[in-house]
């Protein structure tokens, strides 16, 4: 499988086990949880890694769902019992990307921008997208430099192009970011 084009993305962790019934704490990692975790969606547990379904597990289908604190609570079908959900926790979730809804206009998957050569609006080539911070109010990319490593905001008004099939991204940056 191409990793740059993986067929299931990522979109939460399952924490830890909650009550007695079988529920979890989850970690939404999607913009759209609601979506992602309504109920009869299907998911798939990942690999060790984190990356891939793991094909020990056949898919699990979502019961339920609800707030709680800064994450949700999550029912999975025949996840009955504390000690059964205590076996899941810990993992990350999936699901197919030919499921999830197609990305609108100014939209990227974060592992798009892994690997991306930035370049300034001038055409001065900065260095490659190594990770991609989520933070609020702006995510941050950490690029790979000769110098060593440079965090910048992925602001939408910094971005000029970002083309995901030449793996550039082309940005207006302040003066003096560089040089922090």
């Amino acid at each position: 499988m191409d990793s740059a084009h993986p067929s299931h993305l990522v979109v939460g962790h399952l924490n830890k086990a909650h009550g007695t019934k079988g529920e979890l704490f989850l970690w939404p990692l999607t913009a759209d949880p609601g979506e992602a975790f309504a109920a009869g969606t299907e998911l798939h547990l990942a690999d060790e890694a984190g990356e891939k379904p793991d094909p020990a597990f056949a898919e699990i289908r979502v019961r339920g769902v609800r707030p709680f604190k800064r994450g949700l609570l999550i029912r999975l079908e025949g996840i009955d019992s504390r000690d059964q959900a205590e076996w899941l926790a810990g993992r990350y979730v999936l699901r197919p990307l030919a499921d999830l809804r197609p990305l609108e206009d100014g939209e990227v998957f974060y592992h798009d921008l892994l690997g991306m050569r930035v370049e300034s609006g001038e055409g001065e080539a900065i260095g490659e997208v190594v990770e991609v911070y989520e933070l609020s109010p702006v995510h941050l990319l950490q690029v790979a430099r000769e110098s060593g490593t440079v965090l910048i905001p992925f602001a939408r008004d910094m971005v000029r192009r970002l083309d995901r099939e030449g793996k550039r991204l082309v940005m207006d940056l302040p003066d003096g970011l560089l040089d922090l």
